[in-house]
């Protein structure tokens, strides 16, 4: 038995304990008031700072600004591209105060890591924005546009170190889906996987990496510093607010929306689902939510029901089979 899988067991058992003591508290609500809205735990299945935990407290801020909920906390349980997260969600069957960011990343992360559960195992709320992907470099590096970084991926994929977060996440998918779309063996793209986008920027600030890819917001503050050059875009036109090319305009066929979302536990009854769904209806129309999403250049994606149902099931087809396709599986 390995060292490592022993402190992956272990981390996972003291999550779960962390979890169900943040659930269990929130379970002392007033008579006429619903426990999700006395106390509301958002369960944020990677480290503080990256993308889905930008999510949950900019949900937090808005439950608080617009009075939907009248306590609310985030924890996290990173790793395993959001599986252990995921299975923890699971382990709360029945538990209506609790939420659980997920998105892109962890349908990739599912595949990758083979879990033995999925997105199936949970109780679809709501898709609430689309993020972009972003290829970036540092500013004094020596490519200019992806066609530089192109070309050097035919040449020698070795020798460029892609940087993002976990391995099968949607800057891994991209990576790979950039390498197919220049020539090169997706699987020979040496992509360095992160436990989130603060840990890639720190590596290519130093040097370590040469290339990052995540969402926007975990290099808009070095963008705006000048410390690092963003070459492409995933999206399918140009981004408001955001100063570079697609990856289209520049001929590289890899358009990656990262939708983020929440689930439930499973095991609530419908009437609780519909508290929930209520709930996150009620924040997106807060104006503490719809600031989130200009100044984070989200879209506004959102979808309830058998919309979101829908959605989900199509794109855990789609990133299975580009997962698959592009060898990472």
């Amino acid at each position: 038995m390995s060292k490592h899988w022993i402190l992956r067991t272990v981390g996972a058992a003291v999550a779960a304990v962390i979890v169900g003591a943040a659930v269990v508290n929130a379970g002392s609500t007033g008579e006429n008031v619903s426990e999700a809205r006395a106390k509301l735990t958002m369960i944020v299945p990677a480290d503080p700072g990256g993308g889905w935990d930008l999510v949950a407290r900019e949900a937090q801020n808005a439950y608080r600004g617009g009075d939907i909920v009248a306590n609310s906390q985030v924890v996290n349980v990173p790793g395993a591209g959001g599986t252990i997260g995921l299975a923890q969600a699971i382990r709360l069957e029945g538990r209506s105060n609790t939420l659980m960011v997920t998105g892109t990343v962890m349908i990739g992360g599912i595949v990758v890591n083979r879990s033995s559960h999925s997105l199936e195992d949970v109780t679809p709320i709501a898709r609430l924005a689309d993020d972009y992907e972003v290829v970036v470099v540092p500013a004094d590096s020596p490519y200019q546009d992806m066609g530089d970084l192109a070309e050097a991926l035919r040449d020698d994929p070795g020798s460029v170190a892609i940087g993002g977060g976990s391995l099968g996440g949607t800057d891994h998918l991209l990576a790979a889906m950039i390498g197919r779309d220049v020539g090169t063996d997706p699987q020979a793209v040496n992509y360095v996987p992160f436990a989130g986008g603060a840990q890639a920027l720190t590596s290519l600030l130093s040097h370590s990496i040469d290339v990052g890819i995540s969402g926007y917001n975990e290099f808009s503050d070095q963008v705006a510093a000048g410390n690092v050059r963003i070459l492409g875009v995933s999206a399918h036109e140009r981004v408001d607010g955001i100063d570079a090319p697609t990856l289209a305009e520049q001929d590289i066929d890899a358009v990656l929306p990262n939708w983020r979302g929440v689930m439930a536990p499973p095991g609530i009854t419908e009437e609780e689902r519909q508290e929930l769904t209520d709930i996150v209806t009620e924040m997106r129309a807060t104006p503490e939510w719809q600031d989130t999403l200009e100044r984070n250049r989200w879209d506004d994606t959102f979808q309830t029901g058998p919309e979101f149902e829908e959605f989900l099931a199509s794109e855990i087809d789609r990133i299975t089979t580009v997962t698959e396709e592009l060898g990472l599986a």
